[in-house]
């Protein structure tokens, strides 16, 4: 009888003990990750005080923040050294709290910077533990970057700030928060616009994940994000707001090129070059879209035709109608490779835009059917040719091998059903 009590009171204590742990926090991957997170402060912090900073575009941002804060609101006569400021408002507010913190000093704000890079980690691990696509030891790929590192600590680029809300976005969008996952969207998108890469994407996923109502609803979020924080400028001088801080024709120099370093040129600087890059970015974002994205729902065509035919539905019937929430993994896999395609056809990488995808890369390496030893040689190989400097046309070409070899993988990788078994009701589609 005490053995058997003794066992009961065990029992009973496990199951106690069980209760107040989250099941979340049950997973052995969970404590890899702090674990990686702690080991990467440290690291982090190591490089912080042992590799000297790399001046570039710090003392510009400062420049620029310094006339916005002296009350200029024309875009056209915000600079800084290295010219004229050329990102959406949402950047100016952002380093105007960081000078306000740092005082313009380099050393606070990269441990200031320091701290982002964990948080996004942090952000980007929880992503990779609620898919469960990458083994646990991969994880460790996630802090293994020598470039990124640098481009958080070292350079304190706005990339940094992007990614992080970015990310912060996709977390929203695995709990189907739709509105405001696509408000901190919006808010990335106003620190830098490349994070534009995801919207195509995105769109999709939010005509599977939401009625038109919803989809009109979180649209017009975003875009008030957008003319809140543009609003002083827009009043004074909107010409001079919208054509410098969302242009899109922009021409980067061919010598800070990563991915097409060994394209000639006079090719590259060419308005050909740039819109056979957009042909074959929209081409493959339709391919993807037709046959991976939504192949179970008969390809993109008869999905967007059953969405107008919800819509009529809608207006002719007054009870509510069903939908199933989507799959973290879908969702995660529709971004990843989406943002993967515009990085492939992107007219110039410079080394600071590693950040647009470093993350994703073991992500999507995983959903690809290639053998482990395969998927490493492919990493280690895309961190090499972004920690060539210079960028060489053999470094530009390989990465452009790779990049092609990894995209090949993901459209020959099996497409996974989209939807959840339980559905969701359609009050539900406004969250």
């Amino acid at each position: 009888m005490a053995v058997k009590s003794a066992r009961r009171a065990k029992s009973s204590r496990h199951q106690i003990s069980k209760t107040w742990i989250p099941r979340f926090f049950r997973n052995p991957k969970v404590a890899f990750a702090f674990a990686l997170l702690l080991c990467d402060a440290v690291l982090t912090s190591l490089i912080i005080a042992y590799v000297p900073y790399t001046k570039i575009d710090w003392d510009a941002y400062m420049s620029q923040v310094a006339g916005f804060l002296g009350g200029e609101r024309d875009y056209a006569n915000l600079k800084g050294d290295t010219g004229p400021l050329v990102y959406p408002a949402g950047f100016l507010y952002a380093y105007s709290a960081i000078q306000y913190v740092t005082g313009t000093q380099v050393y606070p704000a990269q441990i200031l910077f320091g701290i982002l890079y964990i948080i996004n980690l942090g952000i980007i691990l929880y992503i990779y533990v609620k898919t469960d696509v990458v083994p646990w030891w991969a994880l460790a790929l996630l802090c293994l970057s020598k470039r990124l590192h640098s481009i958080f600590v070292l350079r304190l680029f706005n990339d940094c700030l992007a990614m992080l809300l970015l990310h912060a976005s996709l977390a929203s969008f695995l709990h189907q928060r739709w509105h405001l996952g696509l408000i901190i969207f919006s808010g990335a998108v106003s620190i830098k616009m490349n994070v534009l890469l995801y919207a195509p994407p995105l769109l999709l996923l939010m005509l599977k994940a939401m009625d038109i109502s919803g989809v009109i609803s979180a649209l017009f979020g975003a875009a008030l994000v957008q003319i809140l924080l543009g609003l002083p400028f827009i009043m004074s001088h909107p010409f001079a707001y919208i054509s410098r801080a969302f242009n899109l024709g922009r021409v980067f120099i061919h010598s800070w090129s990563v991915n097409f370093k060994f394209v000639p040129e006079p090719i590259f600087v060419s308005k050909a070059f740039a819109i056979s890059l957009l042909i074959a970015h929209l081409v493959l974002l339709a391919a993807f879209a037709h046959y991976r994205w939504c192949k179970h729902e008969g390809g993109v065509f008869k999905f967007l035709y059953s969405r107008l035919v919800s819509i009529k539905l809608k207006f002719a019937l007054t009870n509510s109608h069903s939908y199933k929430a989507l799959k973290k993994e879908h969702i995660v896999t529709t971004m990843f490779v989406g943002n993967f395609i515009g990085i492939l056809c992107a007219r110039s990488l410079h080394y600071q835009f590693y950040s647009w995808y470093f993350h994703t890369v073991p992500y999507l390496l995983w959903k690809t059917p290639f053998p482990s030893f395969i998927r490493l040689i492919l990493f280690i190989g895309v961190e090499l040719c972004w920690n060539v400097y210079p960028s060489s046309p053999y470094s530009s070409a390989l990465l452009l091998c790779l990049h092609l070899v990894i995209l090949f993988g993901l459209w020959s990788a099996r497409s996974e059903y989209p939807y959840e078994e339980k559905k969701v009701s359609s009050e539900n589609k406004h969250k």
